[in-house]
């Protein structure tokens, strides 16, 4: 014999809706403080490393410093919101540097990561062999100090002592490292060394998520190793493509290492004022903190807005 439940006959309780309300209560509670602790200290740490300094900067780029004719009186610190941001625009020095570091983004950073992805697929080959090694070569300049990895090339650079230039001597051929067309190359090929691997290393990781069945699959109905690279793995890694792009154009941005290590032996072809940043710094030194941040300002809102419209062109095929 069977029973049914009528309609109006309630239906029994769920586990959530049988606990007491009290207990229900100290349960949120605890999820509370478990999120407090464990996230508290991330978002006091990113709260005053980041939010911060962001907020200080905006704040003092919209204030400048009046001193009188005469030098005799304190200088005073006047509200002018667009007196710092017009001088950038109209600083010939800082706008070269933001288009040499725009140039220095669209030739190097394709370069790099169309090398860090062939690099990745090699690895990834089946027929490779020494894989752990050749990840570990790949990775390795990535591990050395970017100030180290400069002067080392420095060396490879210089005049003086460029071996490169001792090994084309007897064909005739001298690189001119320094010249004013091509230092920016020159410091190009120190960061594309330095960050290739660990670009690899993100992509290759993305790689070993591919399932093993998909590449056999296509392997049985005949696909060559070619076409199986660029039809199934590299779209399996846009996501890990996209990712090191963007890194990659938030790192142009902020180039400042390499050149500034090369400046004192570039022959004055690296200025004080090469990149935004070290033209920031240049503001700093001459003791105009307000026009400085004012740069600053620009930057960090002109990395955010080709970050963003970089994402919303490579996401538009996933959205078709």
């Amino acid at each position: 014999m069977t029973t049914t439940l009528s309609a109006a006959e309630p239906a029994a309780p769920t586990r959530q809706e049988a606990r007491p309300p009290r207990r229900r209560r100290r349960e949120t509670a605890l999820t509370k403080r478990t999120l407090l602790l464990f996230g508290g200290p991330f978002v006091a740490l990113f709260a005053a490393m980041y939010i911060a300094p962001i907020v200080y900067a905006t704040v003092s780029s919209l204030y400048v410093v009046k001193r009188s004719g005469l030098g005799l009186t304190a200088p005073s610190k006047e509200f002018d919101p667009l007196h710092n941001f017009a001088q950038a625009f109209g600083d010939h020095d800082f706008l070269a540097a933001l288009g040499r570091v725009g140039l220095f983004a669209v030739v190097q950073v394709p370069l790099m990561l169309g090398l860090a992805l062939g690099l990745a697929l090699l690895i990834d080959a089946k027929s490779a062999r020494g894989k752990g090694f050749f990840r570990l070569a790949s990775f390795l300049p990535y591990a050395i100090p970017g100030v180290s990895a400069a002067l080392v090339w420095s060396f490879m650079y210089s005049s003086g002592s460029s071996p490169i230039n001792d090994l084309l001597e007897p064909l005739g051929i001298q690189i001119p490292f320094f010249s004013s067309g091509s230092v920016l190359w020159s410091v190009a090929n120190i960061v594309t060394w330095s960050w290739t691997g660990y670009n690899m290393i993100i992509i290759y990781s993305a790689l070993q998520l591919i399932p093993g069945e998909v590449l056999e699959a296509a392997k049985m109905d005949g696909a060559s190793a070619l076409r199986i690279a660029w039809n199934i793995k590299i779209p399996a890694v846009r996501g890990s493509l996209v990712l090191t792009a963007v890194f990659s154009i938030i790192g142009s941005a902020q180039l400042y290492n390499e050149p500034t290590v090369l400046q004192p032996i570039s022959g004055g072809s690296v200025s004080s004022t090469f990149t935004p940043i070290m033209s920031a710094q240049s503001a700093v030194a001459a003791g105009n903190y307000h026009y400085a941040a004012a740069q600053s300002v620009i930057l960090a809102v002109a990395v955010g807005v080709l970050s963003f419209v970089f994402f919303k062109l490579t996401n538009r095929g996933d959205k078709a």
